[in-house]
């Protein structure tokens, strides 16, 4: 259903324009990580990224449903208590806004205005999708698995539950569960409570929150939030490529201690650890860059050793011997499939994907 007038691509900021009261309205529903947060390896549900599209609708696990249907040989119905029953299995993922550093860019896309701290890692527990997608029995014509979830509201004068496709071959390939717990405990509202999906390695875009349907169709999905809202484009008309897996990306915790309206960095001369945290959605960190000298001289930071968990964020460290002056510390990071984390990443329209390496100025007393 539309509402009023839709546009393909969103507005871009004007030249010098400051951020909008809508995109200060959508920040203070919202909120990223504090970088100190990398400190921890999975991250407390109050500090791990939370972005809503819509409402936080009112859910209760009791009387909760989630329907599987569509080109299924058995259509099936769950109730928590027996989606327990199924056993449970527990995955550490990395999430990641797709949005991630949008308000750095420019031209600026006028949305949920991110800088670099839309992540975090946790512990999810429930059922794979591809047990309950077995169970049901998937026809031969099955070509995408679509999720929908409780939340509801208008993008761009499109009116829409919040809905995501995947292929079966995504949907049964990459560990994607049905969640109902985070970190050993029930799913806070903000983060899917009763019921949610996570999906290893990609944009969080794909782990729908609040789910209550799984319908299998027979052709790909084209749903709003499939086919335009997640889209590279670098033009209006631009048909683009769809938002999918996490690029690498690696972060410091800012050392020393901060400016209050800055968040510029004060350090004691001397050597000084750095700490951060690296992750990509398509293959397990390989190597981490430092840099402390806005990026002319690069060094090898000590990797942690990987975890069972091959998508989730790994620590690295490095020692930086810091003389007095002003610095500028970068870090980037490499994967296993040969994907780089680029100093400048390219510009797109709706802010997607933007991994360009984290700047953090320094002053060293």
């Amino acid at each position: 259903m539309s509402i009023g007038d839709f546009s393909v691509a969103g507005r871009l900021a004007d030249t010098g324009e400051g951020i909008t009261g809508d995109e200060l309205q959508l920040a203070a529903r919202n909120h990223g990580m504090p970088l100190e947060g990398l400190r921890y390896d999975v991250t407390p549900p109050g500090l791990h990224y939370v972005l809503v599209h819509y409402d936080i609708p009112a859910t209760a696990a009791g009387d909760w449903r989630l329907t599987v249907g569509g080109r299924v040989e058995e259509p099936l119905s769950f109730g928590l208590t027996e989606l327990r029953a199924m056993g449970r299995r527990t995955i550490r993922v990395t999430l990641e806004c797709a949005g991630n550093g949008r308000a750095t860019l420019q031209p600026r896309p006028i949305s949920q205005p991110w800088l670099s701290e839309a992540v975090g890692t946790a512990e999810w527990t429930g059922v794979l999708l591809a047990d309950l997608l077995r169970l049901a029995g998937l026809r031969e014509d099955a070509v995408d698995v679509v999720f929908t979830g409780a939340d509801h509201g208008v993008e761009r004068g499109v009116e829409q539950d919040y809905q995501r496709g995947l292929s079966v071959a995504e949907a049964i390939e990459s560990g994607t569960i049905v969640a109902w717990e985070m970190n050993g405990a029930p799913l806070p509202p903000q983060h899917g409570y009763p019921l949610r999906l996570v999906v290893p390695g990609w944009y969080g875009m794909a782990s729908v929150k609040w789910l209550r349907s799984i319908e299998v169709i027979d052709h790909e999905f084209d749903g709003y939030q499939n086919k335009v809202a997640y889209v590279l484009r670098k033009t209006p008309d631009d048909p683009g490529r769809p938002v999918t897996r996490i690029e690498p990306r690696a972060l410091l915790i800012p050392p020393g201690f901060p400016d209050f309206m800055s968040r510029h960095r004060f350090v004691a001369a001397g050597t000084v650890p750095l700490f951060g945290r690296a992750w990509s959605g398509w293959a397990p960190i390989e190597r981490v860059e430092v840099s402390t000298d806005a990026g002319v001289n690069w060094h090898e930071a000590k990797l942690d050793a990987p975890s069972n968990d091959e998508l989730a964020w790994r620590a690295f460290a490095y020692d930086w011997e810091a003389t007095p002056g002003e610095h500028v510390l970068t870090v980037r990071a490499y994967d296993t499939s040969g994907r780089e984390q680029p100093i400048e990443a390219e510009w797109n329209r709706g802010g997607f994907s933007n991994n360009t390496a984290q700047r953090i100025t320094v002053l060293v007393t």
